[in-house]
């Protein structure tokens, strides 16, 4: 049985899906068609039911949870992976609870942030964090730094491996959203998920699951066994920061929810919903026993 399958070129989801796609562990028959997209664009394949199974932003899911359940495997969530806001600028965080700040020209404006999608996890917790900071752009993720740096942004919102560069580019992090996160809640911060199409038989949707499983478990046994697959995706990445996207964002999570994912998800939607961020969502959100 073919699938077609959706994720990041992002050396945390190559990492993952490398044994599944290239067959290094048993697939029980299921064969994939893949798809590397950035985030917002997997967000907006999942809102139109395109795919058979994808990641996408947890954020977004609560878009599209009528036309997908989430796996217990592959997920991002962790402690110490959340976005960063950053700048060139000197911004505290006084300055986006009020929404203004002093700009290059030495005027009290609305900060523009530049943010890697509506629907990102990212947005979710900026605008939770502030809500007052609602001068928004859109951009590909590896596009932000190069935008605040050019001045075509004031602040980026930015994730993925540019938490390891902001810093050499001379840009400053302003806060850790996952730390606020982490901080209001004490759970883990839930970030992506890989979702499976609904209309798919309940027995495929729990064979997508195992095999998944089975592909993070080969990969943390592996490590290296995926190196040029993730290589040849990394957009000009040292072998050195690959791996360091790949501690953070892979983690016993990534194997299987658990009973502490499962909880730090729900929390997610619930803070979401009381805010008016998510609309409410009916659907079961985790894969029936």
């Amino acid at each position: 049985m073919k699938l077609t399958i959706g994720f990041s070129p992002c050396p945390n989801d190559t990492f993952i899906f490398d044994a599944l796609i290239h067959h290094k562990m048993d697939t029980e028959g299921l064969d994939f068609e893949v798809f590397y997209d950035d985030v917002e664009t997997l967000n907006q394949k999942a809102f139109r039911g395109e795919l058979d199974i994808t990641k996408l932003s947890y954020h977004a899911f609560a878009y599209a949870a009528d036309k997908y359940v989430l796996l217990d495997a592959g997920s991002a969530l962790g402690f110490g992976v959340g976005p960063l806001l950053i700048s060139d600028l000197e911004i505290s965080v006084s300055d986006l609870e009020k929404g203004q700040i002093i700009n290059r020209k030495s005027e009290i404006v609305d900060p523009l942030i530049a943010i890697p999608g509506k629907y990102t996890t990212a947005n979710f917790l900026l605008s939770l964090a502030f809500p007052k900071a609602a001068n928004k752009q859109e951009l590909v993720f590896s596009d932000i730094e190069n935008a605040v740096l050019d001045g075509g942004a004031d602040i980026g919102l930015i994730i993925h491996e540019n938490r390891f560069t902001y810093q050499d580019k001379g840009l400053r992090k302003i806060i850790d959203l996952g730390d606020y996160w982490e901080k209001r809640t004490g759970c883990a911060i839930p970030l992506g998920g890989i979702v499976a199409n609904r209309n798919l038989p309940l027995d495929i949707q729990h064979k997508i699951n195992r095999v998944i499983k089975r592909s993070v478990e080969f990969a943390f046994a592996n490590p290296k066994s995926g190196l040029e697959y993730i290589r040849s995706h990394a957009q000009e990445m040292s072998e050195e920061v690959m791996y360091k996207h790949i501690d953070l964002y892979v983690n016993k999570f990534s194997i299987d929810l658990g009973a502490e994912g499962k909880k730090a998800v729900k929390l997610l939607f619930d803070t979401a919903l009381e805010k008016g961020i998510i609309p409410n969502v009916s659907e079961s959100l985790f894969l029936n026993p």
